[in-house]
C-alpha cells in the first residue's frame, strides 16, 4: 500500500511539473472514488502503460537532441572531401526532429531544440525556418500547409557512394535509433558513382522539400514539341538573308580596306606598323561577325512545329515593319553587348507596383497602389523644357511634376505628362504591352483584367475569372491571346475576344506569381510561391514538365527565342536555367543579392539579362552554359553560366527589361530614396 502511494504521488507530481491539469485532476478524482480499495499496479494494464509512457518521454527527447548534437559534430569533424555532402543530409534531420518532437507533444522540448541548432541552416533555408518556428502546436503540423507536405513527402539527397558509406556506418556504429529512424523515414537518397560533388552544386542537390519527386520524374516523361512556328517572321527573314550584324554589313568594305592598306604598305614603308594594327582590328572584327552568324543560327536550327491556337492575321503593313527591324538587328555575344536605356520613375511616393516596356521601346507604363494605370510616351520624354535630358537615362516624373512641354490637362486643371487609365478598384500589379503596341492589359487585387487601348486612350474589356488578386498578366508572342496567374492557385489562358477564360491551369500548392509564353505559343510557363516552375500544354491545359530546384518563391520567367530553354529567378536573388525538353537545370546562375524581379533573353539567345532589387542589371553569357563540354559538367564548374557584366544603377531596385527586335535592351525602376 505504501508502494502504491509513492507511486501516486510520484505520477501527481510529474504531472503537476509538466502542467498536465486535465491528467493531475483525473488522477485525483480516481483515488478520491477508490481510497477504499487498492489499486493493483501489476493487474492494471491501463495504468501500467500510463506510468510507462511518462517514465519514457524524457529519454525519448534526451534521443532527438543527442542523436543530432552527436551526428552533428561527426559530420562536421569529417573530411573536407565528403563534409560538404555529408552536410546535406543535416538539414532535413534537423527539421523532421523538430516536427516529431512536436508532434509527441514535446512542445517546450522542440523549442528549445530548434533555438539551439537552427542557425546552422539559417543562411541556406531562412524561409523555411521562419515557417517553421511559427510551428507551436500538434494541431499546426496538420493545419499548416507547408509543414504537412514537408511530413507527407520525402526529401531527396544527392550523394556520393562513399558519403553514403560512411553515414551508415557512423549510425550503425552509434546505434542512434532516433536518427535512423528519422533518415530512413523522411530522406530518400540518390547515391551516385565517382568523387563527391562540388559545392557549387548544393544548390541542385537537395531537392524542393514537400514535392513529389516520383510524380514530377513521371510526368517530365510527357513529349513536348519545343520547337518554333513554322513560316514565321524571324525563319522568312533568315531565309531572305536578311539577318546580318553591323559588323558584317560592313565586311564587304573591311576586305577592300585590307587591299588597300596593303597596297599603301607596299609604297609607304614608314607606315607600315600602322596599318599592321588597322588589319588586325578589321581581322577582329571580321572573326567577331562569324562568331555572331554562328550562334545566330541556333534559332534556324530549331525544329518547326504547328501552333495549336488560331492565330491572328499580320497586316502587310506591320509584317513589313517587323521585317525592316530583324534585317537591322544587331547580333550580340560575349564580345558584343547591347545598349541599355534606363527609364527611371521619379516622385512614385512607393506607389509603383510594377513597370512594362511596349517591344519598341516607345511606350513605358507604369501600375500603382492608387489603383491607377499611366503610360509614357518616350517621344515626347525627349521633348522637356530646355531639351537637355538624355534618351539614354529619361526619367518619368510623378503626379506633382510639369517639367514637360507635352501634356495633357488632368480634371483638376494640373498637367500630366502621361496618360492616365482609370478603372480598376484595387492596387495594379502587373501591367504587359501587346507585340505591336496598341494594347495595353493590366491586372489588379480586384481580381479583374482590364484591356486598354493605346491609341483610344479607353478601357475596352474587363475580363473577370479569377477569385483573388491576380499578381502577372503577360500577351502571348502573336498577340490576341494572354495568360494570367492569381493568388487562387491557378493560371488562365485568355483571348481578347471572348470575357471567360478559354483554359484554366490548377496544380501548384500556392499562389501562381508569374506566367511566360512559350515562343511557339502552344506553351506557358507558371512559377509559383510553392518553389516549382511548372510548363502547361495550352491546348489539352495538362502540366507537362515540373522544375524542382528552387529555394524560395520565384518571380520572374523568361524564354529563350528558340524555346528550348526557360530562365526563372527566385525571392533568393537565385537565377536557374532549364531545358525544356528534359526538364533537368543546366546550371543555377549566382550573382544578385536580392529578389529577381525580371528577366530577358536577347533575340538570338545568346544573352540573358536579369533585373534585381538589388539595383542592378546583370549581362550572362548562355551561349557558354548550353554548350558545356561533358566533362566539365561532371566537374561541376561554377562558371558554365559566366557573368559578362554587371550594371549598377545609383539606388534604382529593376522592375522590368525588354529587348528590343533590334536587341537594344529597355529597363525600368523606381528610384528609391536611401535614409
Amino acid at each position: 500500500m505504501e508502494n502504491m502511494q509513492a507511486v501516486n504521488s510520484f505520477v501527481a507530481a510529474y504531472l503537476k511539473k509538466k502542467g498536465f491539469k486535465e491528467a493531475e485532476q483525473l488522477l485525483e478524482d480516481l483515488h478520491s472514488k477508490d481510497s477504499a480499495a487498492p489499486i493493483d499496479f501489476h493487474n492494471d494494464p491501463d495504468l501500467a502503460k500510463f506510468i510507462h509512457h511518462f517514465s519514457q518521454s524524457e529519454d525519448e527527447v534526451a534521443r532527438y537532441q543527442d542523436g543530432y548534437s552527436k551526428l552533428r559534430s561527426w559530420t562536421y569533424s569529417s573530411l573536407d572531401l565528403y563534409k560538404h555532402e555529408l552536410l546535406r543530409v543535416l538539414y532535413p534531420v534537423f527539421i523532421h526532429s523538430f516536427m516529431d518532437l512536436v508532434a509527441k507533444g514535446h512542445l517546450q522540448e522542440a523549442r528549445t531544440f530548434f533555438n539551439a541548432f537552427h542557425e546552422d541552416h539559417q543562411l541556406m533555408h531562412s524561409r523555411d525556418l521562419q515557417k517553421l518556428e511559427g510551428v507551436l502546436s500538434q494541431s499546426h503540423l496538420e493545419e499548416m500547409e507547408f509543414a504537412r507536405s514537408l511530413r507527407q513527402n520525402k526529401v531527396n539527397v544527392k550523394i556520393c557512394q562513399y558519403s553514403y558509406d560512411l553515414l551508415l556506418q557512423y549510425l550503425h556504429k552509434t546505434q542512434s535509433s532516433a536518427m535512423l529512424g528519422v533518415i530512413n523515414e523522411h530522406i530518400n537518397f540518390q547515391v551516385t558513382s565517382g568523387q563527391p560533388g562540388s559545392i557549387s552544386d548544393d544548390i541542385e542537390v537537395v531537392t524542393l522539400i514537400g514535392s513529389c519527386q516520383d510524380a514530377a520524374n513521371q510526368i517530365n516523361q510527357k513529349e513536348i514539341h519545343w520547337g518554333l512556328l513554322e513560316d514565321s517572321l524571324e525563319e522568312r527573314s533568315e531565309k531572305e538573308g536578311g539577318l546580318l550584324s553591323d559588323s558584317e554589313k560592313t565586311e564587304g568594305e573591311n576586305k577592300e580596306g585590307d587591299a588597300e592598306e596593303s597596297k599603301k604598305r607596299s609604297a609607304e614603308g614608314g607606315k607600315q606598323g600602322s596599318s599592321t594594327k588597322k588589319l588586325k582590328k578589321d581581322k577582329a572584327v571580321n572573326a567577331t561577325a562569324k562568331s555572331t552568324r554562328l550562334e545566330a543560327k541556333t534559332t534556324s536550327s530549331a525544329p518547326r512545329v504547328k501552333p495549336e491556337l488560331t492565330l491572328p492575321i499580320m497586316s502587310t503593313e506591320v509584317e513589313q515593319s517587323i521585317l525592316e527591324d530583324l534585317r537591322n538587328r544587331v547580333q550580340l555575344s560575349s564580345i558584343a553587348l547591347p545598349s541599355v536605356s534606363f527609364y527611371t520613375f521619379l516622385n512614385t511616393h512607393n506607389g509603383l507596383n510594377c513597370s512594362s516596356i511596349s517591344h519598341d521601346g516607345s511606350l513605358v507604363a507604369g501600375g500603382f497602389s492608387d489603383s491607377s494605370l499611366k503610360v509614357w510616351d518616350t517621344a515626347k520624354l525627349g521633348q522637356q523644357t530646355g531639351g537637355v535630358k538624355s534618351i539614354r537615362n529619361p526619367t518619368l516624373q510623378g503626379e506633382n511634376d510639369s517639367t514637360s512641354s507635352e501634356h495633357v490637362v488632368g480634371p483638376n486643371g494640373v498637367k500630366r505628362s502621361y496618360t492616365l487609365f482609370q478603372g480598376h478598384s484595387g492596387p495594379v500589379y502587373s501591367a504587359t504591352f501587346s507585340p505591336l503596341g496598341d494594347f495595353i492589359l493590366s491586372s489588379s487585387a480586384d481580381t479583374t483584367i482590364r484591356l486598354w487601348s493605346t491609341k483610344l486612350n479607353a478601357n475596352l474589356v474587363c475580363y473577370k475569372g479569377h477569385n483573388y488578386p491576380v499578381w502577372d498578366v503577360q500577351f502571348s508572342p502573336v498577340g490576341h491571346y494572354f495568360a494570367s496567374a492569381s493568388h487562387d492557385r491557378t493560371a488562365r489562358i485568355w483571348a481578347m475576344d471572348r470575357i471567360q477564360p478559354l483554359r484554366v491551369m490548377a496544380g501548384h500548392l500556392s499562389d501562381v506569381d508569374c506566367v511566360q509564353w512559350h515562343a511557339n505559343c502552344n506553351y506557358i510557363a507558371t512559377g509559383s510561391s510553392d518553389r516549382t516552375v511548372r510548363l502547361w500544354d495550352v491546348q489539352s491545359g495538362e502540366c507537362v514538365r515540373i522544375f524542382i530546384g528552387h529555394r524560395s518563391m520565384i518571380l520572374s520567367l523568361a524564354m529563350s527565342p528558340d524555346g528550348r530553354y526557360m530562365a526563372s529567378g527566385d525571392e533568393d536573388g537565385t537565377i536557374m536555367t532549364w531545358d525544356l525538353s528534359s526538364g533537368r537545370c543546366v546550371t543555377p546562375l549566382m550573382g544578385h543579392t536580392s529578389c529577381v524581379w525580371t528577366l530577358a533573353f536577347s533575340c538570338e539567345g545568346t544573352l540573358l539579362a536579369s533585373g534585381s532589387a538589388d539595383c542592378t542589371v546583370k549581362l550572362w553569357d548562355v551561349t557558354t552554359s548550353t554548350k558545356a563540354p561533358r566533362n566539365e559538367e561532371k566537374s561541376g564548374n561554377p562558371n558554365r553560366l559566366r557573368s559578362l557584366k554587371t550594371l549598377p544603377t545609383k539606388s534604382t531596385p529593376v522592375y522590368s527589361l525588354q529587348f528590343s527586335r533590334r536587341n537594344l535592351l529597355f529597363a525600368a525602376g523606381v528610384l528609391s530614396k536611401k535614409v
